[in-house]
């Protein structure tokens, strides 16, 4: 290397050297270290100064709490509630104990802590401002500077002024009163303020009489009230709740406040019935708890942001359609009961719900016979098989598929099939082979006919031919609830839960021609100094093809006049020229029974369920639970409580009354109506036969049903009424068991009691 070269790399060298010096000088660890040095400077000057500023407020929640009003849709009062349950209580009113439990359900370190949770404040105020949640941790002084002095607000604003705020509480109270604050505004559930009025509504006591199980119950219950409450907890709430009670006892365990042997023995105790609150009594509870459920889920917000107060909350009952509706249940149903003389008519539980099927407006609703005797809405309750009122829901699948049988026939209202009691359907990959109530063999009958008779071996093969996987999705777009149910051939037979709503709704889907209708209660929401709330669509999308929808109205007109049905509706005064649609369903073991019908404007579901009133022994010796599924049959006095019993008298006596002037579908199908038989007034009552759905040969005086195929340029609004003097001619169909046809059938082998579902054949219809 010459001396130039030398001389031109020497001086590079010392720039790099320059270079590398100066980011050294740049970034030294003193430099760093007094950049953090001085943020976190401004930061404690910062709250230093948010110290000084933000002092600790006068308590205001007892000024917040409002009342909360409830008004018909015609903007009559219906319910004012809100008021304050609440009886403040000193802490040496509350077992040593049962505060403990308090302290080891939310925070263990109370005693110790300067009241606040850096860490979990941190993480929340992160969350909050990331947009990840509104969770974080809080300690027992937090929550009673939010529940005293503050709101449930989520804001970086409000979670630093609880914090400052907490810290001056917690040097400037003790901690006897601060959690005496904090139990006593702390909210329950059941409009239960604080310790006193919850251990009243859960246990029927004072706070000074609570055990430790009874407190460890109340203290879990905070985190969820709603959720928790055991009376209307879901399974899955129950065991939640059940877990957080044995998280709380083992707490007191750890902190050696409880011993362990003695926790061994301990064990969970139910807690009472719940009281309505006042002036909730009767159906109003039913309405009021129905439309506080819609606003609170609509607007995402808990039990005691809701209570606070100052909702104006309008539903779509109608009075005079609430008042027939409650009047119809009494006079064809309770009025028949005898509660005293008979101790399984108390296990009668009727629930209806009625919707107008062009707004989805819930117009009426009859919970059960009010929240002072029975506290869970028979209305909304999914605990019950809906039966054969599914079988609809299947043709409707079959329809809008446009489905064809084993045979490859198109299926419609006139396709035959086999109605052989327990035959084994053909297709599946599950073996299934119903026997159809009272085990009756028809024969080779129409769709039309297995509707009207309810045969459930006809609708299992249907529902293979048309795919179980596409019935249910059809269920769901309907309405019904389906998530998790299996696709198996032993739905045909109606054996998921439903609700009188739900199944309201699904109807009112098909009289509006296929357009989604979701009943809604509450007609409009408002909170005092807010805008009103947003309400979900009741109309939705076209969720089956109208024609669909139209031909199972159609079908289901058979029902009424020709069918199941027949006795209670047509009989009932006032509905001789009104066409109706609907169907009959009386469940497995007869523990439930219903009727789902409508008129053009008028969708009614009525549902009977059976529910055990006390525990006792049953006529074998088994112990039956209080509030378990229990058989119907029997009650009134009579057989078998079937769905064209009860269920449907009740609909007809309230739709004579609300349904106002008589109309007609407006139809746009192919497949016409059944002709019905002329009425047969001589034959027994239907509440008391073995059957309403018997066999030919079990069968009243009146002809045998209609099972020809219907003139397929007829609706029903169209259809020719049955000759006045009944003149066989005429009139008289022929025996659907005579019926000629082809099979749609195959002899597929069937195990004994494997029906795909629950292992037994149920009998539905």
């Amino acid at each position: 290397m010459g001396r130039a070269d030398a001389r031109r790399a020497q001086r590079h060298g010392s720039r790099r050297a320059v270079k590398s010096g100066g980011i050294r000088r740049l970034f030294t660890w003193r430099k760093l270290l007094g950049t953090a040095f001085g943020i976190c400077l401004l930061g404690m000057g910062a709250f230093a100064v948010l110290y000084m500023v933000v002092q600790v407020p006068a308590g205001n929640a007892q000024a917040k709490l409002q009342a909360n009003v409830y008004k018909y849709s015609d903007g009559k009062l219906l319910a004012r509630t809100g008021e304050v349950n609440r009886e403040i209580v000193s802490l040496a009113e509350v077992p040593k104990d049962v505060q403990r439990t308090f302290v080891a359900a939310e925070n263990k370190s109370f005693y110790d802590d300067h009241g606040v949770d850096f860490k979990g404040t941190a993480r929340g105020l992160i969350n909050t401002v990331s947009g990840k949640g509104k969770q974080g941790g809080s300690t027992i002084t937090q929550q009673y500077v939010k529940n005293y002095y503050l709101d449930a607000d989520q804001t970086v604003t409000r979670k630093l002024k609880e914090l400052v705020i907490s810290l001056k509480v917690d040097q400037k109270r003790s901690k006897s009163e601060i959690l005496a604050g904090y139990i006593n505004t702390s909210y329950y559930g059941r409009g239960a303020y604080g310790i006193q009025a919850a251990a009243q509504a859960y246990y029927g006591k004072d706070a000074k009489d609570l055990d430790v199980t009874e407190g460890a119950y109340l203290a879990a219950l905070l985190q969820a009230p709603s959720q928790y409450d055991w009376a209307v907890a879901t399974p899955n709430g129950k065991a939640l709740v059940k877990e957080r009670w044995n998280y709380v006892l083992d707490n007191m365990v750890d902190q050696h406040w409880l011993d362990a042997g003695a926790r061994q023995g301990m064990k969970f105790k139910v807690p009472q019935t719940p009281k309505p609150t006042q002036g909730l009594s009767g159906q109003k509870g039913y309405i009021v708890n129905a439309a506080r459920a819609a606003v609170q889920k609509q607007e995402n917000i808990t039990d005691a942001q809701f209570d606070a107060g100052g909702w104006t909350i309008t539903v779509n009952i109608d009075r005079k359609k609430q008042q027939e509706l409650e009047k119809s249940v009494k006079t064809k149903l309770t009025d028949k009961l005898d509660t005293k003389g008979r101790k399984l008519d108390q296990d009668v539980q009727a629930g209806a719900a009625s919707v107008n099927p062009k707004t989805g407006a819930v117009v009426a609703l009859y919970g059960g016979r009010g929240l002072t005797e029975h506290w869970t809405s028979n209305a909304t309750r999914r605990d019950y098989q809906p039966a054969s009122t599914f079988k609809p829901i299947i043709l409707a699948a079959a329809l809008d598929q446009e489905s064809q049988t084993q045979d490859n026939q198109r299926i419609t209202a006139s396709t035959r099939y086999d109605g052989t009691s327990k035959r084994p359907v053909k297709g599946s990959d599950v073996a299934f082979a119903p026997e159809n109530e009272d085990d009756a063999d028809y024969g080779q009958v129409t769709v039309q006919t297995a509707m009207n008779k309810s045969i459930n071996s006809v609708f299992a093969q249907m529902g293979v031919d048309v795919g179980m996987d596409r019935v249910m999705q059809t269920a769901g777009k309907l309405g019904m609830d389906v998530k998790g149910l299996p696709a198996v051939p032993a739905q045909t037979l109606g054996s998921m839960g439903a609700s009188p709503m739900e199944m309201a709704g699904i109807y009112a889907t098909l009289d509006n021609h296929g357009k989604k209708v979701t009943p809604q209660i509450v007609k409009s929401a408002q909170k005092q100094g807010e805008s009103p709330i947003k309400l979900p669509d009741a109309i939705g999308d076209q969720v089956i093809k109208r024609q669909a929808a139209d031909s199972v109205t159609s079908v289901l007109t058979g029902v009424v006049d020709d069918g199941t049905a027949h006795q209670a509706v047509r009989n009932a005064e006032g509905l001789a020229d009104q066409q109706i649609a609907g169907k009959t369903g009386t469940s497995d073991d007869n523990k439930s029974a219903w009727f789902t019908g409508y008129t053009p404007d008028l969708v009614t579901s009525v549902g009977l369920f059976g529910e055990a009133a006390f525990t006792r022994n049953d006529d074998s010796g088994k112990k039956v639970q209080a509030s378990s599924q229990v058989p119907l049959k029997g009650a009134g006095g009579g057989g078998r409580v079937n769905g064209g019993g009860f269920p449907a008298e009740i609909w007809a006596d309230f739709t004579a009354q609300a349904m106002g002037e008589p109309g007609k579908f407006d139809l746009d199908t192919d497949m016409g109506a059944a002709v019905a038989p002329p009425p047969d007034t001589s034959s027994p009552s239907p509440t008391t036969s073995p059957s309403d759905e018997a066999s030919p040969s079990k069968r009243p005086s009146s002809p045998p049903p209609s099972s020809d195929p219907p003139k397929e340029t007829q609706s029903p609004a169209s259809s020719p009424p049955p000759s006045p003097s009944g003149d066989p001619s005429t009139d008289l169909p022929t025996d659907p068991s005579t019926e000629p046809g082809p099979t749609n059938t195959a002899e597929l082998p069937v195990k004994p009691g494997d029906n795909g579902l629950s292992g037994d054949n149920s009998v539905t219809r």
